[in-house]
């Protein structure tokens, strides 16, 4: 069973700093792609940015410029570095991995970005 821990969340000013950590259980290199997502209260959960096993990446439209994702496959964990923060930025982040086409997930971690 492959378990995802996310940590790294908490609260920022506007125009301040994050970086999330996505910890596996396992090999990272045994994942076709992972990836982080949000769902912001009353919204649906969205892409944010993803990342394959040979390092080609994926960002939404909304978070170009300034979050970028990256994996270390010795620490077997994906980073999220967010810069640039903003208010609509708040939500629950979540780890995803795919291998096989079989999707794990993390619990999550709250970002909330306010002054």
């Amino acid at each position: 069973q492959v378990q995802l821990v996310e940590s790294g969340g908490g609260l920022v000013q506007p125009g301040g700093s994050l970086r999330l950590s996505c910890v596996a259980s396992g090999n990272i290199r045994s994942f076709d792609l992972m990836g982080w997502y949000r769902q912001a209260p009353g919204k649906q959960r969205e892409l944010v940015a993803t990342i394959t096993s040979v390092g080609s990446t994926n960002y939404a439209d909304s978070v170009k410029g300034r979050f970028t994702i990256s994996r270390d496959n010795a620490k077997n964990t994906v980073y999220l570095q967010m810069n640039s923060l903003k208010p609509e930025d708040t939500a629950v982040y979540s780890c995803n991995a795919v291998r096989f086409g079989v999707r794990f997930w993390g619990q999550g971690t709250q970002v909330t970005v306010s002054s």
